[in-house]
């Protein structure tokens, strides 16, 4: 990427430099994480251009925005940097119990509503001064591959925008490290009092109104294809953007709805919604911890995995006044 004659005169702090601004796409705010004026930035920047050849960042109304050069250049950037502060961390080993890094995991909601309160909770008591940003990854809409659909966050990964995603996706490139962080399946949710809790027949749940979680507003989802298959079809009544808002309403109407068990165990108690096992084969499905593997390099990011990793392994939490679900006869508990 630099030619060795220019070493000698290159500052390597510019890398650093590159790396805020492309996760931040904005000189001011970037500047406020370096802890450095406006000017400063702009001035590494400038030099940084001259350095690398290519103006790298476009001024824009919101900010900036990534050339076509810098976005290639992200990703080598990004590992050479994760390989300098790994020979740091060697130095100095991670410390969790003092360190004061700020790591950003990137996951679908009803994912990090389920290893959130956890962590923080392993964080308050182990590692008080460590830091947490949640950024929501959607998948691609209309993509029917999950390799696709989460392209996105793979591209997040390696542009360092985040640390760790936790997708329902395991199949990854070889230079991503993968471990299960949980697995998923689907219950049916509703209102305490809701009449399909007493009969929750696929004939019964067919004829309810159903609520979908789309961020676009799609109402067909993988249910309508599992019901096809048994020649019935359902009426989406209503999509919401996420699962939270999808329990309050849940509470306040008769509409139904297929959400992830592990979700609704955790969150649906203080909503006032029951549930009841899917009344046919929705399907299940692993949550993986995906990270690119030199980024594993970094003790910071293997011992948040660590983390995560053993907080997928114990059981859900529940509200000590939170009532077991109605399971189907024949039917096992997880």
């Amino acid at each position: 990427m630099l030619k060795q004659i220019d070493l000698s005169r290159a500052d390597l702090n510019l890398l650093v430099l590159f790396e805020t601004v492309m996760e931040e796409r904005h000189v001011g705010r970037a500047a406020e994480r370096l802890r450095l004026s406006p000017s400063a930035v702009s001035h590494g920047l400038r030099r940084l251009r001259g350095l690398l050849g290519d103006p790298l960042f476009l001024k824009t109304p919101r900010g900036v925005v990534p050339t076509a050069r810098a976005m290639e250049l992200a990703a080598p950037i990004a590992d050479v940097l994760t390989r300098i502060r790994s020979v740091i961390d060697s130095a100095a080993p991670f410390d969790a119990g003092r360190s004061t890094r700020r790591f950003t995991i990137g996951a679908p909601d009803a994912v990090s509503a389920v290893f959130l309160p956890p962590l923080l909770t392993r964080l308050r008591q182990s590692a008080p001064g460590i830091d947490i940003c949640i950024r929501q990854l959607l998948p691609r809409q209309g993509e029917a591959s999950p390799g696709l659909a989460w392209r996105d966050a793979l591209a997040d990964l390696e542009a360092r925008a985040i640390d760790i995603a936790a997708i329902p996706h395991d199949d990854v490139p070889a230079r991503f490290a993968r471990h299960t962080l949980y697995e998923e399946d689907f219950v049916i949710a509703m209102r305490a009092g809701h009449p399909l809790r007493a009969a929750p027949t696929l004939g019964n749940y067919c004829a309810m109104q159903h609520l979908v979680v789309s961020h676009a507003g799609d109402p067909h989802g993988f249910v309508d294809n599992v019901l096809a298959q048994h020649g019935l079809a359902r009426r989406v009544s209503l999509t919401v953007p996420d699962f939270m808002f999808a329990l309050a309403v849940l509470a306040q109407t008769d509409l139904v709805a297929a959400l992830p068990r592990r979700f609704v165990e955790m969150h649906a108690a203080r909503f006032g919604v029951v549930w009841v096992d899917a009344p046919a084969a929705f399907g299940d499905f692993k949550i993986s911890l995906v990270v690119p593997t030199v980024a594993m390099m970094d003790a910071g990011v293997a011992w948040l995995v660590a983390a995560l990793r053993s907080i997928g392994e114990a059981p859900p939490i529940r509200r000590p006044d939170e009532r077991p679900a109605v399971r189907r006869r024949g039917t096992t508990g997880r």
